[in-house]
């Protein structure tokens, strides 16, 4: 009996802590439970944050992309872009003649040289538009209005768009050396006009040719039937470091109008004085003729331009010959600063400064002369002769703004107005401006290639997204 009780002691003495571990085992084994399902909780909530984000970021990849170049620049899926531009270009001017020119447009003048506003951008498929007008005069003027297709190396163009007159004229007012462009791209009536043209690039080869008629401005009568064809070819190569540009173009216009005559004439260099010294009247005229050369070098800080161009005019009446004019520009210029002068499709582009005001730099400072010759007299007619030898200093403290200073001796021989009985003589001209730009001129960049385009006015709507600010 007392074996038994025994037993029974030690027995109840080996099992009592095997009792209480097996108890504490199953507290361990529910606090490891209970983490689990917390991490499961926590790991969920990570999943669904990271979720979130995913549909975030394809909800923010759909949204229109913002940029500024310039001016906010608006992306959107397929192809779609919008963008705002303008310009503002205030001008001053000095223009000194002799005593004995008894004119009120000569002396001090000032101007709104040129307030544009507009808009471009792309659609898909490969098109582009564009629409801008200019309000410096008071009244809006329809400057660009076209839409185009680009494709690899091709663009047609419809619409309102230069007729591929010269380097300097395609190239933007915002870009040129001096406030005013050479003198004979003003006296031989060089405008934009209503047309369709096509133009081809391949390597360092660049085609343009179309079909035109008039300016927009000038088509608002029915008897205006005025015609014409415009052609451009252009070799680009670069040798080196060196940007070179050789071209020529050809035009050919009937008037096809009721008013059959014509008129060439040229203001001193620049354009807030009316007064023009060299002037050839109205003459008859059925037909215009025109052949021009370019030629141009960018080589680091220097450029180098020079344009011919000859003007050839089918007069109307018996033992008439036609009339014959020339114009021609030399140009040269050096930055002073560690600059260079852009070039792209065939045109002077605007300048990217490299030490910009604001960021701890100077701006780019430029200094160019040029010779200006236009030669308005042939046989009977004497509409005078210009030399003209002038130099600018622009200053570019940014990309979108620029101040600039020019100086002009204008000889005249010929003149239309007389100083006394005097008409040979010489005129000077000191002129200032000053521009504020917000657009990037000439081209619309399409996905696969750009062109130098003009488009007509398209708002696409599919830009103006829900919480989508131009502004």
């Amino acid at each position: 009996m007392k074996f038994r009780k025994s037993l029974l002691i030690c027995s109840a003495l080996v099992a009592f802590p095997h009792a209480a571990q097996a108890q504490d085992s199953n507290s361990e084994l529910e606090a490891l439970r209970a983490e689990v399902a917390a991490l499961k909780e926590q790991l969920a909530a990570v999943a669904a944050k990271v979720d979130d984000a995913a549909k975030a970021k394809d909800k923010k990849s759909t949204a229109p992309e913002v940029k500024w170049k310039g001016a906010p620049e608006l992306e959107g899926e397929g192809g779609w872009s919008f963008k705002p531009r303008g310009r503002l270009l205030f001008d001053a001017a000095n223009v000194s003649a002799p005593s004995a020119i008894n004119d009120r447009g000569l002396g001090f003048s000032n101007e709104l040289r040129r307030a544009r506003l507009g808009v471009q951008g792309t659609i898909p498929g490969g098109f582009g538009y564009k629409f801008e007008a200019d309000i410096a005069s008071g009244e809006a003027e329809i400057t660009d209005a076209l839409f185009d297709y680009s494709h690899k190396g091709l663009t047609v163009t419809v619409g309102q768009h230069n007729n591929f007159q010269s380097l300097e004229e395609l190239s933007s007012s915002n870009d040129t050396s001096f406030m005013e462009r050479s003198a004979f791209t003003d006296a031989f009536g060089f405008e934009r006009r209503v047309g369709v043209s096509v133009q081809y690039g391949a390597g360092n080869i660049l085609a343009q040719g179309g079909v035109f008629t008039d300016n927009i401005g000038d088509l608002s009568s029915d008897e205006n039937n005025s015609i014409g064809v415009d052609g451009r070819l252009l070799f680009m190569p670069k040798l080196g470091n060196a940007q070179l540009h050789f071209g020529g173009s050809v035009h050919l216009r009937e008037l096809n109008d009721s008013a059959v005559t014509v008129r060439y004439r040229q203001r001193p260099l620049v354009h807030s004085t009316d007064t023009r010294f060299i002037d050839t009247g109205n003459i008859s005229a059925t037909s215009e003729t025109s052949y021009g050369l370019e030629a141009a070098l960018i080589s680091g800080r220097f450029h180098a331009a020079a344009e011919g161009h000859w003007l050839n005019v089918a007069r109307t009446g018996v033992n008439i010959a036609d009339a014959n004019f020339f114009g021609g520009s030399l140009e040269g210029g050096v930055f002073l600063t560690n600059d260079t002068r852009s070039y792209k499709g065939g045109i002077f582009r605007s300048i990217k400064v490299k030490n910009p005001v604001g960021k701890g730099g100077f701006g780019a400072l430029q200094f160019n002369v040029r010779y200006d010759y236009l030669d308005l007299n042939d046989g009977p007619i004497v509409g005078g002769k210009q030399n003209g030898y002038q130099a600018s200093l622009i200053w570019t403290p940014i990309d979108y703004v620029r101040f600039m200073i020019n100086y002009a001796k204008m000889d005249y021989s010929d003149a239309v107005i007389a100083a006394g009985t005097d008409r040979d003589y010489s005129v000077d001209v000191v002129a200032p401006g000053r521009s504020l730009l917000f657009d990037n001129p000439t081209y619309i960049n399409h996905k696969k290639g750009r062109g130098i385009t003009r488009p007509f006015l398209l708002l696409p709507a599919k830009l103006f997204a829900k919480n989508t600010r131009l502004f």
